[in-house]
């Protein structure tokens, strides 16, 4: 989905639940450590199943690597992938039901002149803490690097990254 297409639906999305906001910025995220539980895992996968030979260990590690994202996913307690949305006065994150449609619910609302933004770089991924400033609860994403997948570059950009 193109940035233009999202920030559409997540425009859209908003408005249908009486959120009074313009986006001007909207990424793909994932919970934080999704993509490295996921690594972890193939290789766990991949060096069981090479005993058996190198199609089993194909197929163990890929199956290894869904395992552990889906454990990482489950484990966050959010949902397996967000559209995040950052106008001048707040970071939005809504559930993405798939690539090309209106996202599900709003998951969280983090004011930004209340929010501490940090960005971490990792191989594969950034990963974006949004901090609430009075009581430091966080909000733990990452979003890929890169350029082919899906789209996160935006949203670091509006939040000054």
């Amino acid at each position: 989905m193109s940035e233009k297409k999202m920030i559409e639906v997540v425009q859209e999305a908003m408005d249908d639940q009486g959120i009074e906001d313009q986006v001007t910025a909207v990424g793909e995220f994932l919970p934080r450590g999704t993509i490295g539980a996921g690594e972890i895992g193939g290789l766990v996968g991949s060096s069981a199943g090479d005993l058996a030979g190198n199609m089993v260990g194909s197929i163990a590690g890929a199956a290894g690597f869904i395992a552990g994202m889906h454990r990482q996913q489950d484990a966050s307690g959010l949902p397996r992938r967000m559209l995040v949305g950052v106008s001048p006065q707040a970071v939005y994150g809504f559930v993405e039901r798939n690539r090309h449609t209106e996202p599900g619910g709003l998951i969280f609302r983090a004011p930004r002149d209340k929010l501490t933004v940090k960005v971490h770089e990792r191989v594969s991924v950034r990963v974006l803490e949004l901090i609430e400033d009075d009581t430091g609860a966080k909000i733990e994403l990452e979003g890929s690097r890169i350029p082919t997948g899906p789209h996160a570059t935006e949203v670091f950009k509006a939040l000054g990254h």
